[in-house]
């Protein structure tokens, strides 16, 4: 018992001896083996949580939520091990540097638990959801992670360092203002797609107008992307119009799908004033009918709009079920109207001249 108590005796002189080699070496083998006992220990326990809940539904969103779990735990020992070392072997001076490049490291798994958290809220909000800006925020969430994560890192990490980082942050203010007015547009259109995004005129899918659209083309398209600097517009005879998103901020936005992809069409014919009026509108009427897309409620209608000088200017009024058959409604009406107008004798106007020759004589 003696032995054992001097050997106790010896081992405590050489931990309390903070100024010899002996006790300073035996603390930091003590540490070394500690931190890689804990590391051990917690990387068995996490790797048996990982078996235990991965058929659980809210731990089933991605296995490296467990890896970051890891990341995270083994720079923490880092940092306690480190330190305590570090203020062993009295170098204090490396201290500050030390904890500084240890915050940037510990940036990389705070990002990813970021952007796994994104995900999950993207795969439970974003998809349960119609529309499809909110895929769109959260696709700019996930770009901008690692910006605001390693930004905010490297300011603290300077601030540990005692760098005065408002030199800094005043300069790049005044950088962001020499920038600003360089690329003045590029900046409105930036703007203009966070309002779009928040202010949701159109969402990808819709049918909207597109008044830039070269000449002789379909003036309509559907919305196929909606970026920060402009959006993508693919018109019905397949032509994608890439718009400044400034410029679309500026004008008025005709949407016709945005409420529902019902719409009412209206197509406009002419008759004869000596045609029979009654005749016109029923032979009008039941050409509409005959077209498998137009609702039956409410009911074609047709009504007298104008007399002009040589026609009585009638207008068929139909509602569609799909706002992208517009055209196509038009032109299959408008077809079977002339057709159905050649069978019962209803005379379709042209523009008359009669011209009186008076000879007079000499």
């Amino acid at each position: 018992m003696e032995t054992w108590h001097t050997i106790l005796n010896k081992f405590a002189e050489l931990l309390n001896a903070e100024t010899t080699w002996p006790g300073i070496f035996l603390k930091t083998v003590l540490t070394l083996a500690a931190t890689f006992a804990v590391w051990i220990i917690t990387r068995r326990i996490l790797s048996a949580v990982a078996k235990r809940l991965k058929n659980k539904i809210l731990f089933n969103v991605n296995d490296q939520l467990f890896v970051i779990a890891r990341k995270s735990i083994s720079y923490s020992l880092i940092l306690i091990s480190g330190t305590y070392l570090i203020r062993l072997f009295g170098i204090t001076f490396l201290e500050k540097l030390f904890h500084a490049i240890l915050i940037i490291l510990i940036a990389a798994p705070i990002r990813g638990f970021f952007i796994i958290t994104l995900q999950y809220l993207e795969s439970s909000i974003a998809k349960k959801t119609e529309t499809k800006v909110d895929n769109i925020i959260f696709d700019l969430l996930n770009k901008f992670a690692g910006v605001i994560v390693y930004g905010f890192a490297i300011i603290l990490a300077l601030d540990i360092l005692g760098i005065n980082v408002m030199p800094f942050i005043a300069g790049a203010g005044i950088l962001g203002v020499a920038v600003g007015f360089a690329a003045k547009d590029t900046l409105s259109n930036l703007i203009a797609g966070v309002l779009l995004i928040i202010d949701r005129p159109f969402e990808i899918g819709d049918r909207i107008e597109v008044w830039s659209a070269p000449a002789g083309s379909s003036t309509w398209g559907d919305v196929i992307d909606i970026g920060l600097r402009a959006t993508k517009i693919k018109t019905t005879d397949n032509i994608v119009i890439i718009i400044p998103n400034n410029e679309i901020m500026t004008r008025d936005i005709v949407n016709y799908t945005i409420i529902s992809s019902e719409i009412r069409v209206r197509i406009n014919n002419g008759i004869a004033y000596e045609s029979n009026l009654e005749t016109a509108k029923a032979a009008i009427i039941r050409v509409a009918k005959t077209v498998k897309w137009v609702a039956g409620n409410p009911e074609p209608k047709v009504v007298v709009r104008n007399f002009g000088e040589s026609s009585v200017d009638l207008q068929l009024r139909v509602w569609i079920n799909d706002a992208r058959k517009r055209m196509d409604t038009i032109s299959h009406i408008a077809d079977r109207v002339k057709a159905e107008f050649d069978k019962t004798g209803i005379e379709i106007p042209y523009p008359k001249r009669n011209i009186t020759l008076i000879q007079k004589n000499m």
